[in-house]
């Protein structure tokens, strides 16, 4: 690097420093690809075994011997099962956000590097899914927003995988109501009959992998993976960041 360029890098950092994301004190400069500091980075809770045999969440004693958590006995996913690598709290979720509704799309690297990282350690079936689909978003929302979190997290996981990604294979039929606040019930009506696949798609026989950003009722998901059975996929597995 030439003494010119480091001098305005100097500058640079002295004008613009780089900020962690999660307790917004001042990051090492020399560190072009952090954005969270090693404390907070600690602070990241993960989802740990055993695991829901439906939506992925920690089981609690009480569950273990169902494999499958109170919540899932009483409600109809359509997905077979979904797994994250975190939990959706404190850094993590103050990340998500900053993703999500910031437009820090540089975000999608690190985080998918997560949910990378999960699908090595638990030996996820990676290798019998087919290809990947992203949960869209409805254009107006897209619109919005500049881009699909859903999407970008997919590319990265694709490309690490070696899976074709298929993102306009689901279609989101129209705007629905965000989910945030809403009532478990409300976000299953919410979310009814809102994707649809695109023409002239075979999905006879096929695994395909669902990526969100995260699973909360599961609604949304379930949702989509009825859109792909219904026409015709075999197993749809869901994996989000966090749940």
């Amino acid at each position: 690097m030439s003494m010119l360029r480091r001098f305005i890098r100097v500058l640079r950092d002295i004008a613009y420093p780089k900020i962690c994301l999660g307790c917004k004190g001042r990051l090492d400069a020399q560190s072009p690809e952090e954005y969270i500091c090693s404390r907070c980075r600690l602070k990241i809770k993960k989802n740990v075994p055993p695991f829901c045999h439906s939506c992925g969440r920690h089981l609690e004693k009480d569950n273990r011997n169902k494999n499958i958590c109170s919540a899932c006995l009483k409600t109809k996913l359509h997905f077979d099962r979904a797994f994250s690598p975190c939990l959706y709290e404190g850094v993590l979720k103050e990340l998500i956000h900053e993703f999500k509704y910031k437009g820090k799309a540089h975000l999608a690297g690190p985080l998918s590097r997560m949910m990378a990282d999960f699908i090595r350690e638990y030996d996820f079936p990676i290798d019998y899914m087919d290809f990947i689909v992203p949960i869209p978003l409805h254009k107006a929302r897209e619109r919005e927003r500049e881009f699909n979190q859903a999407e970008a997290l997919s590319r990265h996981i694709a490309a690490e995988f070696n899976k074709g990604l298929k993102s306009s294979l689901l279609i989101r039929t129209r705007p629905t109501e965000t989910q945030t606040g809403l009532a478990n019930e409300r976000r299953f009506l919410n979310m009814r009959e809102s994707f649809r696949v695109a023409k002239d798609t075979d999905l006879k026989d096929k695994n395909v992998l669902i990526v969100d950003d995260v699973l909360t009722t599961g609604a949304t998901s379930s949702a989509a993976a009825a859109a792909l059975k219904g026409a015709g996929a075999n197993i749809v597995f869901v994996l989000t960041l966090a749940n």
